[in-house]
């Protein structure tokens, strides 16, 4: 029943903000909320490309967490926005690995979904000693399978509709590789090129992140786009047609790196934007990671039942269950 599900816990402020010079001419924007003596968490941030906001230290006891949030090259109020150059997934594991070392954390519980959770693997994987749990939502791994079934066939057999939309920036003699033609035009020196593609790519998502679509479920489908929006379909495209940088299939198959990690997957039975298949196959190959398959609920962490299983997770690792 709906009226058990938990509510985020109260809005709070950082108690320190600023600015980490990573080199290749990024600064990244952090901030530290809660207690500044408590369990130490980072949050990692979807897309790639989107960034951190408020509503995402609320998933944390103030009172017995340190959360680190922070926004990834080029997003949200890291400079310069929507930088593709020194940008890729071994970069933002290198700045993870800074911003530990710049607060003083041994260990860390990392905490991400989609996006946010590849990365956290990839982290985790390179730096397993430092890492004292794990909490992923809607787990994403970079495989061809997973970009082909968003991208080419499988999620517009859902969302014909509209999937019409994102094809219609592109030429039908280009549409037998969405990414590339969606590549060439993100980067266009004409910002009207680039805004029209960046709405409909960004479209796309809003129409297939929750399980039931707002009225018309059409997104950033009208008014003006702005800078933000551009830069985050941009570093998504990028990622994405580099195949994350990864190799296929490596962070499922290296999963035995992590057999000391405890961790919680929290998975929407209905997620069109990463299937069960992927996280269901991952924590298959992790003895110690629990797997929560939440009914009636799709990608994103706001709905009810995922946010309800990502609270009672972080209130298990800071040992209030």
């Amino acid at each position: 029943m709906t009226d058990s599900f938990r509510k985020p816990y109260p809005a709070i402020e950082p108690y320190r903000t600023g600015r980490l010079d990573v080199g290749d001419g990024h600064q990244i924007y952090y901030e530290l909320c809660g207690n500044p003596d408590g369990l130490p968490v980072v949050f990692l941030h979807g897309g790639p490309g989107s960034g951190a906001s408020s509503q995402h230290r609320r998933l944390f006891d103030p009172a017995r967490y340190r959360i680190l949030l922070f926004d990834q090259r080029g997003c949200g109020r890291s400079t310069p926005l929507g930088s593709l150059e020194a940008n890729t997934t071994w970069h933002l594991v290198a700045d993870l690995e800074r911003l530990r070392i710049l607060t003083g954390a041994d260990r860390w519980l990392l905490f991400g979904g989609s996006w946010g959770a590849t990365l956290a693997l990839a982290y985790a994987e390179r730096h397993p000693t430092r890492v004292s749990g794990m909490i992923l939502r809607g787990v994403f791994t970079g495989r061809r399978s997973e970009l082909d079934w968003f991208y080419e066939a499988g999620a517009n057999r859902l969302f014909p509709d509209r999937w019409e939309n994102l094809l219609g920036p592109i030429p039908d003699a280009e549409q037998d590789d969405l990414l590339a033609a969606y590549g060439r035009r993100l980067n266009d020196p004409d910002r009207a090129v680039r805004a029209e593609a960046a709405r409909a790519w960004t479209g796309w998502e809003s129409a297939t992140v929750t399980m039931r679509t707002g009225r018309g479920g059409e997104g950033a489908s009208s008014g003006p786009v702005s800078d933000g929006t551009i830069a985050f379909a941009r570093i998504e495209n990028h990622f994405f047609s580099h195949d994350l940088w990864l190799e296929e299939g490596e962070l499922i198959d290296n999963v035995e790196r992590l057999r000391d990690i405890p961790a919680v997957i929290v998975q929407g039975r209905y997620d069109v934007v990463t299937p069960a298949i992927t996280s269901w196959q991952l924590a298959q190959a992790w003895p110690r990671a629990d797997y929560r398959m939440v009914e009636g609920a799709g990608h994103a962490f706001a709905e009810p039942g995922i946010l309800n299983e990502l609270l009672k997770a972080t209130d298990r690792f800071a040992g209030k269950a």
